[in-house]
């Protein structure tokens, strides 16, 4: 009997995330994931995941160097961006000033303008509504509650926005081009349901 080999998923270390997290659902979804800043680590692996807790431009000036080995490597490999690695896909983000993002997503990054009683950040369990087939939400429902923390949100092309979400208004909590993805969502605090997601990653993408 051959054992499949785990795909070798890296978690890109840049200095801002839940990395321990990331890396625990990872491993609970079968993969053997790594964190790690090496160009020659991501680029050879078999899926990578962006991940990201802060602001924008903080995160993008701590990716630094590893900007275009993010963008060439997501030719070739799948990619997951989780929360501001999701938003750093974008093209753009008004965060504290205008910042360029990585560009692999068409749209923008903008606050959420609170409207009576609604608190920011957007934080707790809300409800995703898939708008699109795609392998990443493979096995689930229409609706979905996952975990958010977050507040900025990507105003996405409709053609890229796989899932949407309400908070305030309507805005894309699930992107897609090509074999790049993001989740504006923590998968890895959602449940099974994230789980899942990271598993259908792993099988189904990479």
């Amino acid at each position: 009997m051959v054992i499949p080999m785990k795909k070798r998923i890296v978690i890109i270390d840049y200095g801002l995330g839940n990395l321990r997290s990331v890396f625990r659902g990872l491993e609970r979804a079968g993969a053997a994931p790594k964190i790690t800043a090496d160009p020659e680590e991501i680029t050879t692996a078999d899926g990578i995941i962006l991940p990201g807790v802060g602001a924008f431009r903080e995160g993008m000036e701590m990716l630094g160097d590893l900007q275009a080995t993010v963008v060439n490597a997501a030719c070739e490999t799948p990619l997951l961006g989780i929360c501001l690695g999701m938003q750093m896909l974008m093209e753009s983000s008004e965060e504290h000033g205008l910042h360029h993002g990585l560009g692999l997503i068409p749209g923008d990054v903008r606050r959420f303008v609170p409207i009576g009683k609604e608190k920011i950040p957007h934080m707790g369990w809300n409800t995703i509504r898939i708008k699109t087939e795609t392998p990443l939400f493979g096995g689930l429902r229409e609706e979905e509650y996952v975990y958010f923390v977050h507040s900025y949100y990507a105003a996405a092309a409709p053609d890229n926005t796989i899932a949407n979400t309400t908070y305030i208004h309507p805005f894309a909590s699930a992107v897609r081009c090509g074999r790049t993805y993001g989740v504006q969502f923590h998968p890895e605090k959602s449940g099974e349901v994230g789980i899942k997601i990271l598993e259908n990653f792993i099988e189904q993408i990479c």
